[in-house]
This record gives structure tokens, sequence and C-alpha cells, in this order.
């Protein structure tokens, strides 16, 4: 699959530390329970994409699902796309950003959260970045 930002990988690697590669480009998993924002919960803001600042989730999207990762119900429309990964010996769904296909790990459902999904995307901490203030809501404003 394609996605709209096309950096090289040497690109990738000149914006991205070695964790961020390894995780966003690699595929890779932070350790449950150490990431930045596994207990932040903050009111308003949007958590965007580390490699390529594209909006993914809303600040109300977040709850504490205790799994030691980053859970939110829903993403940003349009934000995340969803693909069958068999790695492990098991069918999960795997979560990337639409815009440049970064990693951000897995969305799992029918686990009984109250919530109005019933979803959790389990992301990466170390595959975002946040922002208090509301991007979504700037950019549909301004169109």
């Amino acid at each position: 699959m394609t996605y709209p930002d096309q950096r090289t990988e040497d690109e990738w690697r000149a914006i991205l530390n070695p964790t961020q590669f390894r995780i966003l480009r690699e595929k890779g998993t932070e350790a449950p329970g150490t990431g930045e924002f596994d207990k932040h919960y903050p009111k308003e803001g949007v958590y965007t994409c580390a490699g390529c600042d594209a909006p993914l989730y809303k600040a109300s999207h977040k709850f504490n699902s205790g799994c030691g990762w980053p859970a939110y119900f829903d993403s940003v429309p349009g934000a995340v796309t969803r693909h069958e990964d068999r790695s492990f010996g098991s069918v999960r769904t795997e979560i990337v950003c639409s815009n440049c296909g970064g990693h951000l790990g897995h969305v799992f459902k029918g686990e009984g959260f109250p919530t109005p999904t019933d979803e959790r995307h389990c992301v990466n901490s170390i595959s975002l970045k946040f922002s208090p203030e509301d991007k979504v809501v700037e950019k549909s404003s301004k169109a």
C-alpha cells in the first residue's frame, strides 16, 4: 500500500531517533508500561503521528485499559489504516498512520470495555506526539 508521505528509509532515519525508527518503520513494540503516554490523560488535545505529525487520536478518545500502552476507543476519521497481521502465529489487526504508514500498534475488538466502540487501539507511545490544542477542530474550521 502507498501513503501520501513517501519519504525514503534514509529520510526517515534522518528525522526519527533509532527507537522511533524501529517501532514506526520496522513494526517494533515498546515494553509495556514504559511509554510516555501510557498514564497521560489530558482533557483536551490531539495525539499526532511522531513521524509525520498527522492528527490520529483526540484526547477524548483515550481511556485506561490497564494494558500498559496508551489505549483509544476510536481514531480521527480516516487517520488510521488497518491491516491483517499474521506475525507471531496469530491473527491481529495492525494499525498504521494513513498519511505515512508508520506502525502505531494493534486494534482489538469485543473486550468489553465500557466505550462507545468496544475497540481498544493499543498504541506505542513512541509512535505519538501530543499537542494540547485540538488540531483536528482547527483544521476543519478553516475549511
